[in-house]
């Protein structure tokens, strides 16, 4: 931050040294406490989402519902949380078939089973304990040496999806990410691949996103960051990534 004089990058670490006791308290309440917060964490989520994707309220409502479905079956029935999942993808495929969308009857569900799959990666935070806080904090602080580092080290672009970003800050920021899970006591090949790799992806899958709607970022609320989902989507593709790997 020092080395950058970079009044964003300044602003983005006050907020994520604010941020992190908060969620620190919710992952030391256990299983409960990492559950209300994702929920709360979710719901904000679908309302950035579904502004960007311009879904009605009533889409907005289901997928929000699925998601926070989702995080309270990893909970209190984590062996029930397929058919939660199952019957969330119904309801958000039902709701423009009920209302006989003919106009945009493809592209609602279509955003919505997106939504429910991407930010429903939250309730994964429920069941990993602590390791899901220090993924949380890898994927942070990859995030903001990537930032920091990549106009500051030549080298080419590695996707027109984000234009500014460079092969150098990702790299750096996976390195970055990796010894904080090192120092974390936390390294395996499963976590390292979620880090170095799903974070980076889940930056580019909300670049996709924010670049078919138009935006140049999820909401205007957060300091230093614009929305809460331009702040956790690499957390959410590293949570998917560590699910599918373990």
């Amino acid at each position: 931050m020092a080395a950058t004089r970079r009044r964003e990058l300044m602003v983005r670490w006050c907020v994520w040294a604010l941020g992190v006791p908060l969620v620190t308290a919710a992952f030391w309440l256990g299983p409960a406490g990492t559950a209300v917060l994702s929920a709360v964490v979710g719901v904000v989520a679908v309302v950035e989402y579904g502004a960007l994707l311009r879904l009605g309220p009533v889409d907005r409502v289901a997928l929000g519902a699925a998601v926070v479905a989702l995080v309270l079956s990893a909970w209190l029935a984590p062996d029930e949380v397929l058919r939660v999942a199952a019957v969330g993808a119904l309801v958000i495929a039902g709701v423009p078939l009920l209302a006989g969308d003919a106009e945009h009857g493809l592209r609602r569900p279509g955003a919505g089973l997106l939504g429910l799959v991407w930010l429903g990666a939250l309730a994964g935070l429920v069941p990993s304990g602590a390791l899901g806080l220090v993924l949380f904090v890898a994927v942070s602080i990859a995030d903001i040496v990537a930032f920091a580092a990549g106009p500051r080290l030549a080298a080419p672009g590695y996707s027109p999806l984000s234009p500014a970003k460079r092969w150098s800050g990702t790299l750096a920021g996976a390195a970055a990410g990796l010894g904080t899970l090192a120092a974390l006591s936390s390294l395996t090949w499963q976590t390292a691949v979620a880090v170095a790799v799903g974070g980076p992806l889940g930056d580019l899958l909300e670049s996709m996103v924010k670049r078919g709607a138009g935006a140049k970022d999820s909401g205007r609320w957060l300091a230093g960051s614009g929305g809460l989902l331009d702040r956790i989507d690499s957390l959410l593709m590293a949570l998917a990534v560590l699910l599918v790997l373990s």
